[in-house]
């Protein structure tokens, strides 16, 4: 039987660490581990690790952040798969046999399945991620700057050899986070992507609720181009050194420019809004129009409900603004 590891990265995340330690050891995949890579906590961390004692391997390092805890995780680790699973996340008790009968129904890379999207408290939202599935061939389209539809980091699942193609990463005081953007896409640079189209795992929410404008716990909107470019340019430096690949300067990602849309049109006085849209809307039009990924309905509407922010009533962009950047508004809007 092939063998697979769970890799918890952890950092101060004592609340949800036993319970994404519980899911990992109860996999019904009998040649399934489990590594937890604590990254210097200053919380009860280690003492949750500790106590599991033989039944998972701990590894404890000083605080280097999620590149340098990704790095270790891949030089402790012998299978030939491996999961790396957030520490505030889940799996469900079957998504390891199902990732492994996704692998040998082909030859791919990584194999990436839909999250269940909870709350904080871990109560169900009603709405999983992602919501597109990605084609077989994505490094095509990343050879073209395309960012393919991909679940959080604890939906996808790989070949250890060809995540060492692109790990390790260097670790800089600049880019001490962000480790998931090259497993996740640079991946695809050496192998195929396939999708599981039903959700094995759940994905927590700490903050966002369906009034927020933003989702998920990345970078706010404000700050995510800036982490996004110094990733794709890092991305790009390993493509080239190691896989003799160029990728573009400059890449193509909705998810990107719906948060540049948020963060210049959400509250925006009707003025700025129309000065947006006529100026700077370039790139977020782009991401719609000739995006690979969607059918023309999805195109069609998103530009619609877009177009909707022109409109000066205030309340109402607003509401797009949420309902196109936050998932949870729009399971709101159905509920309501």
């Amino acid at each position: 039987m092939k063998s697979v590891t769970i890799a918890i990265c952890n950092y101060n995340y004592e609340r949800y660490l036993a319970a994404a330690i519980d899911s990992a050891l109860e996999q019904d995949y009998p040649g399934t581990r489990v590594v937890v890579v604590d990254d210097g906590s200053t919380d009860r961390s280690r003492e949750i690790i500790v106590s599991y004692g033989s039944r998972i391997r701990a590894v404890l390092k000083p605080n280097g952040g999620q590149v340098s805890a990704y790095n270790r995780a891949l030089e402790e680790i012998d299978s030939e798969y491996v999961i790396l699973l957030d520490a505030d996340d889940l799996l469900y008790p079957s998504a390891v046999t199902e990732v492994m009968r996704r692998f040998a129904a082909g030859d791919y890379a990584k194999v990436q399945f839909r999250l269940d999207v909870i709350a904080q408290d871990g109560s169900a939202t009603g709405v999983s991620v992602p919501h597109s599935d990605a084609p077989a061939d994505c490094g095509s389209l990343l050879r073209e700057g395309w960012l393919y539809p991909s679940p959080p980091a604890s939906g996808n699942a790989y070949k250890r050899d060809a995540l060492c193609k692109i790990f390790p990463i260097p670790e800089t005081s600049e880019g001490r986070y962000g480790a998931d953007f090259f497993a996740i896409y640079g991946i695809a640079l050496v192998g195929q992507v396939a999708s599981i189209p039903h959700t094995l795992g759940a994905y927590r929410v700490h903050k966002s609720a369906p009034q927020d404008v933003s989702f998920a716990n990345s970078e706010k909107n404000s700050k995510a181009p800036k982490a996004y470019a110094a990733r794709w340019n890092a991305l790009r430096y390993v493509a080239r050194q190691r896989l003799n690949i160029e990728l573009p300067p400059s890449f193509h990602d909705f998810s990107l420019e719906k948060a540049i849309f948020c963060s210049e049109i959400y509250g925006a006085p009707f003025i700025d809004r129309w000065r947006w849209f006529a100026f700077e809307s370039r790139d977020y039009l782009h991401s719609i129009v000739a995006n690979p990924f969607w059918g023309l309905a999805k195109k069609t509407a998103t530009i619609g409900l877009s177009c909707l922010c022109l409109l000066p009533y205030a309340p109402l962009s607003n509401y797009v603004v949420r309902f196109i950047s936050n998932p949870l508004a729009r399971r709101s809007s159905a509920a309501h």
